[in-house]
């Protein structure tokens, strides 16, 4: 905790000057759902911060989904010597988080127009750090993200109180993707139960995930 209120204080003028972009380019373009700053504030900003403990101290993150630039931009504000890339498919969300990224005048960010299975292709094994925020359920999200990752990386999936639930039914399963069992990192935003989700990449994901957009979620592969 002292870490994440260190790194706040430290970044928190240009953690706000980019909730007030977020916030002006929401009125155009769904980055976010409907909020004001002091929820911004706490629901998406201070809950993205929540993961910072568990990135390393430099190297090569991907933020799949991004939308809106959450948690890729925040942790790109508190961790420079961190390269982050916002993964979106979604057009006008890029050139949104794309004049962001210019506005705060980070150098440690960039914007991917495409599909994460798309992104895998490209760069198959070649981040330290994958994670999701508001995705897709576990199991449906690691068959996006565990192919973007380095065996010794990591996977990081932002959950809700039901977290366990989606995990549970691949109890002993998740080594078909190259996983390890995940981690639970529990934290509270605003009295609501929350958590951090952690996987270890310990050997390599079979060369058939992802398959074709889509596929993932219409026959997930542990049915």
């Amino acid at each position: 905790m002292c870490e994440i209120l260190e790194a706040i204080k430290s970044h928190e003028a240009k953690l706000k000057e980019y909730a007030e972009l977020l916030l002006d380019y929401n009125r155009y373009v769904r980055l976010v759902g409907p909020s004001d700053a002091e929820t911004l504030w706490e629901e998406h900003i201070l809950d993205c911060a929540a993961a910072l403990p568990l990135l390393p101290p430099s190297g090569r993150v991907v933020d799949v989904g991004s939308g809106g630039g959450l948690p890729g931009m925040v942790w790109a504000i508190c961790k420079p010597d961190i390269t982050v890339s916002l993964v979106e498919a979604t057009r006008r969300k890029c050139e949104a988080v794309e004049r962001m990224i210019k506005g705060l005048k980070l150098e440690n960010a960039r914007v991917i127009w495409a599909r994460a299975e798309e992104e895998a292709s490209l760069r198959r094994e070649f981040y330290d750090v994958a994670a999701a925020r508001a995705v897709a359920e576990a199991g449906v999200l690691v068959e996006y993200l565990s192919p973007l990752v380095k065996v010794g990386g990591t996977l990081l999936a932002f959950k809700g109180r039901h977290a366990r639930s989606e995990l549970d039914p691949l109890t002993g399963r998740w080594l078909e993707l190259g996983l390890g069992e995940p981690k639970l990192e529990r934290y509270e935003i605003r009295g609501k139960e929350r958590y951090v989700v952690l996987w270890e990449k310990v050997g390599l994901c079979p060369d058939k995930y992802p398959r074709r957009p889509g596929m993932a979620e219409k026959r997930p592969w542990w049915r």
